[in-house]
């Protein structure tokens, strides 16, 4: 596990106020914190921006790249200002495309995601997966990786699987993780903060259970401290 926090806070949220709140709240539990789709769509690299002139964080941007290879080299290429530490992309699109977003995002850690936590086995085999959702995770994380991704993010319930199947260096993020107590929301496969990090997960992608907390740096605080 890092020396630094390995709770990654998920800004959802459309509103930029929203998303100040909840970094300047939870900064002293904290250190990377993941901006997706929704923050993006709305107020993109110019949100962003904003925030980072406030705020000292290691960016998360989670778009889930998933298209031809030369396409994805394109829209990595545009993230190069904002200097991103990490950036999602499918590891369904295949070795070669995970491979055009490193070679067009050097300095980025290429972060394959597996098998969506929002699936249950039942999704997986309807998407067309011809394996469990397990097996076909470890298989995803392994094209990642061939592609020259450094991290891939997967379900706590595959991350001990995958840890065993990819070599040691290649960080395992986890969503899905919630805290006993919390609402699985949308979630399908998921397990505690803690577990997940025995695991094998280098870090924890927590949403919901702190930003709908009524004090977000308290939640924050004390996830922090149950590991």
């Amino acid at each position: 596990m890092p020396d630094k926090s390995p709770i990654i806070l998920a800004v959802d949220t459309t509103n930029l106020e929203v998303a100040k709140t909840w970094i300047a709240a939870t900064q002293g539990s904290i250190s990377i914190y993941k901006i997706g789709l929704e923050f993006f769509l709305k107020l993109g690299s110019a949100g962003i921006i904003e925030l980072r002139k406030e705020f000292e964080f290691e960016l998360f941007l989670d778009l889930k790249l998933h298209d031809i290879p030369n396409t994805v080299a394109g829209a990595a290429r545009s993230l190069q200002p904002l200097a991103p530490d990490f950036v999602t992309v499918h590891a369904a699109g295949g070795a070669k495309m995970v491979a055009a977003a490193a070679a067009a995002l050097p300095d980025s850690r290429i972060t394959g995601v597996t098998i969506l936590t929002s699936l249950d086995e039942s999704d997986v085999k309807a998407i067309g997966y011809k394996d469990a959702a397990l097996e076909s995770a470890v298989n995803l994380a392994k094209i990642a990786v061939l592609g020259g991704a450094k991290a891939v993010v997967c379900s706590p319930l595959e991350v001990s699987a995958i840890r065993n199947a990819i070599p040691k260096e290649i960080l395992l993020i986890t969503p899905g993780v919630r805290p006993i107590g919390s609402g699985i929301g949308d979630q399908s496969r998921v397990m505690t903060p803690t577990l997940a990090l025995e695991s094998g997960a280098d870090y924890l992608v927590i949403g919901r259970p702190i930003t709908e907390a009524d004090d977000p740096g308290k939640a924050a605080a004390a996830i922090l401290d149950s590991l």
